[in-house]
């Protein structure tokens, strides 16, 4: 069993990514323990480090096809997304323009209103004023 009072114990991992530098290298360190442990002849060790290097040529275009896949995938992903984001300002700003054009044409019309009922006010006062004074002319 654990002791209580032990101190605890802090792990650091580093997270490397896809490891094509360590694919790489122990690639080579295996073909290197495969030439000190071969019974093979010169010939033969030359023909399988070729083989192995192409095996290795051929593992890392594939790894890099893969990350050019997945790399045009996101890039994909996010064009269609600043796409959408882009379409919806546009109908956003369309939208704010048709109610500030509404806006300004009722503004416009109430404006239109309150000037005739300010004008016949006017008008009216006039004619009240002017009947007022002819009754006292009259009335004299």
């Amino acid at each position: 069993m654990r002791d209580h009072d032990e101190s605890p114990v802090i792990v650091i991992e580093r997270d490397s990514g896809g490891g094509v530098g360590s694919f790489v290298l122990g690639a080579l360190v295996g073909a290197g323990i495969a030439l000190l442990f071969a019974p093979k002849t010169g010939a033969e060790t030359q023909e399988e480090l070729m083989d192995q290097a192409r095996k290795l040529r051929s593992a890392a275009e594939d790894r890099v096809r893969e990350a050019q896949r997945q790399l045009e995938e996101r890039l994909d992903d996010v064009r269609d997304g600043v796409s959408s984001r882009y379409e919806d300002v546009k109908e956003a700003v369309s939208a704010g323009r048709d109610a500030a054009s509404d806006a300004r044409t009722d503004l416009e019309r109430r404006l239109q209103r309150s000037k005739a009922a300010y004008r016949a006010g006017v008008q009216d006062a006039r004619e009240t004023i002017a009947a007022e004074s002819g009754e006292e002319e009259t009335a004299d």
